[in-house]
């Protein structure tokens, strides 16, 4: 799981957002290529369209088989794509939903080791670099993602102190993250997770209240797709497209855009107050290598959904990737932040 884009696009930032730090390995360019060719993967980097392989999503495998175990599969999100989106992701969040879980926390009764944090899909560890910072107290954060390479690196670039300048330090845990219980959450402090909500199944996200609820912790899950998209310069094919994306974004039972509502009544059910939040990416022409990115993996989904649309599609992305390039086009593109307060362990209020 990353933090995380899978075929969906999510994240922005409503002013120009400073250039991320490049992760090891990796030049953090994102060379644009002659022609719209969203059919060809390698126009896409990963996570940030459809799956290079037919009949694939680029979204996180949820749950592993037997025969999944100790196979080395190819990574379903680079680096240099989570490094690309965490500038605006970091502008888009919630900021709004930071001072109830603060109060919360504080309400919490202290521990010699501080808060325990963990951070689902982690990705490259953006979620831990936006919070840990915004937090007072020492932390303790636990990092979950499938990919090794991506653990690695949110661990060497995880902060090092709090708000107040208390301790941060971090574990990591390779491993299916669907599969987290309350007894896996025992004495957590605090669940996070970024766009995560949209590529899980109903049953997913009633699981994850389920352990949330049953370990007493909140859970602050940010950058949900929520299914609307506006262009500057109006375009006749933008409902199209925006509807053929969607539908993508449900394919297998996934949430998609109905992530934020359902796990809105999921927490709910469960006994949680919930609060919802918008986070949109505000793309101008600061984000122009983003946008690019998320217009390429954006109208690729909605043709590999719809095959008809491929002719019209590809000028329509013609136009949009010329009017980026120009620093002509901005685009708003509209997620939901996720604040849910389960009631803590023991049953007080």
């Amino acid at each position: 799981m990353t933090d995380q884009a899978t075929t969906r696009q999510t994240g922005g930032g409503t002013h120009a957002a400073p250039a991320a730090d490049t992760p090891p390995g990796g030049t953090g360019a994102v060379p644009d290529r002659p022609g719209p060719r969203y059919e060809d993967p390698r126009s896409v980097i990963p996570g940030a369209g459809p799956a290079p392989r037919p009949g694939e999503r680029a979204t996180l495998r949820l749950r592993e088989t037997d025969t999944d175990a100790g196979t080395d599969e190819p990574a379903r999100y680079a680096p240099e794509w989570l490094q690309l989106r965490e500038p605006a992701d970091a502008y888009a969040r919630a900021h709004d939903l930071l001072d109830p879980l603060r109060i919360r926390l504080a309400n919490l009764p202290r521990r010699a080791d501080g808060f325990t944090i963990h951070d689902i899909g982690c990705g490259t560890g953006s979620m831990g670099r936006w919070l840990a910072p915004r937090l007072d107290g020492a932390q303790h954060w636990v990092l979950h993602d499938r990919d090794p390479y991506l653990l690695h690196f949110a661990a060497v670039a995880s902060p090092r102190s709090a708000a107040d300048g208390s301790r941060v330090s971090v574990e990591t845990r390779r491993g299916d993250v669907a599969r987290l219980t309350a007894e896996a959450l025992s004495g957590a402090s605090l669940v996070t997770a970024s766009a995560l909500l949209d590529v899980l199944t109903r049953e997913d996200v009633d699981a994850l209240a389920a352990a949330c609820a049953g370990a007493g912790c909140p859970a602050l899950l940010t950058l949900s797709v929520a299914g609307r998209v506006e262009l500057s310069a109006p375009h006749p094919l933008d409902q199209e497209i925006t509807e053929a994306f969607n539908a993508h974004q449900k394919r297998g039972g996934l949430l998609g855009p109905d992530a934020a509502s359902a796990a809105a009544e999921a927490f709910s059910e469960h006994g949680a107050s919930v609060r919802i939040a918008p986070s949109p990416w505000r793309l101008g022409p600061e984000q122009a290598a983003l946008t690019a990115q998320w217009l390429r993996g954006w109208v690729g989904a909605a043709v590999e959904e719809r095959p008809g649309l491929a002719e019209p599609a590809g000028r329509y992305l013609a136009e949009r990737l010329e009017a980026c390039a120009a620093g002509e086009l901005r685009v708003v593109v509209h997620h939901d932040d996720l604040l849910a307060l389960c009631r803590p362990a023991g049953g007080a209020a």
